[in-house]
């Protein structure tokens, strides 16, 4: 038994909010990513488990950002759960998640996959006796989830697509960080592939043109009806391109002059002046904005 818990912190990042799970697993309940700090989230979490007749014993993160692990410490204090996260999560927790392993509640038993891409401490979780995959951030039910420098990387990023791919190909459901749940797990899996390749691919071939920087390659990219979410399509880039140069496949050159003040908000948004301060922590932790570029870049094959 599985049930998606949506926690009402919709915004341009979480779309229609941060999806928890609870999960019957034979005696006791497990819950997937608790979401924010929110007192009436929470208690539906907690009734969510009493509906299936047991309470919560253990609480997994799929990876640390804020929207989906700030309320983790208050549902334990609420249940006396102990927390698991992945060995290199920041976020407090009790217990290191066995990566390549298996995490068991009650009777109940899921593979944990080390995932890194979207952050450096995710992972997945599969549920074999439902197909299902728990993918946090790394596959979204709708969209696509956000690679940014430096606590993603898109090289790691794709192998961890290929992967869900490759071993996984009895998946049939996904439930995702974010958005309704996927039921056709396959050709998502496939499509957030092909959709990396695609944008690398238009990379490619504007750099064909001659050289460009991130904020030129974002202009010429994307639409420019969509100007409140350049900075964090050039963050996108901005990952695609360090791939890219460590590969050999591009050069970067500083560029010896200031940037314009539409070439900062690009590359350094002032997040906290647009949104209210919870959800610029997430904003922030979610695009990478802590790291600044303070040099302008050109790019060229």
């Amino acid at each position: 038994m599985v049930k998606l818990v949506r926690a009402p912190n919709p915004s341009a990042m979480t779309l229609t909010g941060t999806n928890s799970y609870v999960i019957g697993c034979d005696g006791a309940a497990l819950v997937i990513d608790p979401g924010p700090a929110l007192e009436t989230h929470l208690q539906a979490l907690v009734d969510e488990a009493s509906a299936f007749g047991t309470t919560i014993g253990a609480i997994a993160l799929t990876h640390g950002h804020p929207d989906h692990t700030a309320g983790a410490v208050q549902l334990a204090t609420m249940t006396g759960a102990r927390i698991y996260a992945h060995p290199k999560s920041k976020r407090r927790h009790d217990r290191d998640l066995s990566l390549e392993g298996e995490l068991e509640v009650g009777g109940t038993a899921l593979s944990v996959i080390d995932s890194p891409g979207h952050t450096f401490d995710h992972v997945v979780f599969y549920l074999s006796r439902e197909r299902a995959l728990f993918t946090g951030d790394t596959i979204l039910g709708e969209g696509t989830t956000v690679i940014a420098p430096p606590g993603g990387a898109m090289r790691p990023y794709q192998h961890t697509l290929q992967r869900l791919a490759d071993e996984f190909p009895d998946a049939r459901v996904i439930y995702g960080g974010h958005g309704p749940v996927v039921t056709d797990a396959q050709a998502k899996i496939a499509e957030y592939i092909e959709h990396r390749r695609m944008r690398e691919g238009q990379i490619l071939e504007a750099l064909h043109h001659g050289p460009m920087t991130i904020p030129d390659l974002v202009k010429r990219i994307y639409s420019a009806q969509r100007q409140v979410l350049w900075p964090a399509m050039a963050r996108q880039i901005l990952a695609h391109l360090i791939a890219l140069e460590g590969e050999g496949r591009v050069h970067a050159t500083p560029l010896k002059r200031a940037m314009t003040a539409e070439e900062t908000a690009i590359l350094n948004p002032r997040i906290e002046e647009i949104v209210g301060p919870q959800e610029a922590a997430v904003l922030t932790a979610e695009l990478g904005t802590e790291m600044r570029l303070d040099s302008l870049l050109v790019y060229a094959l």
